[in-house]
């Protein structure tokens, strides 16, 4: 046993390796990069935009960088899932290199996981870039910032909730064998769940089945009212802040509303409250939700790969 042990770990970080050079090669750790400065700078420039627009002098904001969920959301956790994993196992088949790749003396379940983990470690990487870079452009921009040192559990909840839509993508990949079907298909869920589910949701006062599907969830506030309460989003996309919203404020409860457009003056919108529930809850079961969707489509995902046919 002390000697397979020690081969069957050469031989995982002998795929990730061999993965991470790929990615290199395909130039898309750069790409990732690119695009991380890119939304990061877009949000960090927000403000200025607006004050462009409006007059409005750009006001000091010490909380910019701890709320800004590393400048991305959940749009670019769904992008960068995208770009990290939709080649990652369909693209070896789609090229013809899974042939070369299984003939080498590498168990399909070392080849599974060792390129999931390249991914993470690609994912971290350019997260962690994207964390240093907010923290010094919203310092620069928007004063000194506070809380700073919750920056590295908004970065934990950024990758988990990247990865419960890399689980997606993965599973779409490893079905079809095709990068952009599963680009396609993963772009339809996020469309489904995200813009089409959440308006169903609100007007009709079901928010609550959004919490229970991958994306921003339902949305709910910390207040008496929408209009004057801080919002709450259920879903996975949400991890990293509702953590550290937890943090700062344990006592906190979220009140969820449902939209009313009718009234004695026309156009004002009402909210009819349906019910609470602390923080911590929304927490525990976003969490639980990320791990069962991440457990079950990586699982699946593994046992397709295993029961794959190749051919020569």
């Amino acid at each position: 046993m002390a000697i397979v042990q020690p081969e069957r770990i050469a031989k995982f970080l002998a795929v990730v390796r061999y993965e991470l050079l790929w990615n290199i090669r395909k130039k898309k750790f750069l790409g990732m990069l690119i695009v991380a400065f890119a939304l990061t700078t877009l949000s960090l420039a927000g403000g200025h935009i607006v004050s462009a627009i409006t007059g409005n002098p750009v006001e000091p904001d010490m909380n910019f960088v701890i709320d800004s969920n590393l400048g991305l959301g959940g749009f670019g956790f769904f992008l960068f899932a995208i770009v990290t994993i939709m080649n990652t196992i369909s693209g070896e088949f789609e090229s013809g290199t899974i042939v070369p790749l299984l003939a080498k003396p590498v168990s399909r379940t070392t080849i599974f996981f060792g390129k999931l983990f390249a991914a993470f470690l690609t994912l971290l990487a350019t997260y962690c870039f994207l964390m240093v870079y907010m923290a010094i452009g919203g310092t620069v921009i928007y004063g000194p910032q506070s809380n700073l040192h919750l920056l590295p559990l908004s970065l934990a909840g950024a990758l988990f909730s990247t990865f419960v839509w890399i689980s997606i993508v993965l599973l779409i990949g490893t079905i079809f064998k095709s990068s952009l079907i599963a680009a396609l298909g993963a772009l339809g869920i996020w469309f489904g769940t995200n813009i089409i589910g959440s308006i169903l949701g609100v007007l009709s006062g079901q928010g609550w089945i959004l919490t229970y599907i991958p994306g921003s969830g339902n949305t709910g506030f910390v207040g008496e009212s929408p209009q004057i309460g801080f919002p709450v989003s259920t879903g996975t996309d949400s991890i990293g802040p509702n953590l550290v919203n937890y943090i700062l404020h344990p006592s906190w409860i979220v009140t969820y509303f449902k939209i009313n457009f009718s009234g004695s003056t026309p156009g004002q919108i009402f909210g009819e409250e349906l019910y609470s529930e602390p923080l911590s809850i929304v927490i525990f079961t976003s969490v639980a939700v990320a791990l069962v969707y991440l457990i079950a489509f990586v699982g699946i995902s593994w046992y397709l790969f295993k029961r794959a046919q190749v051919a020569e």
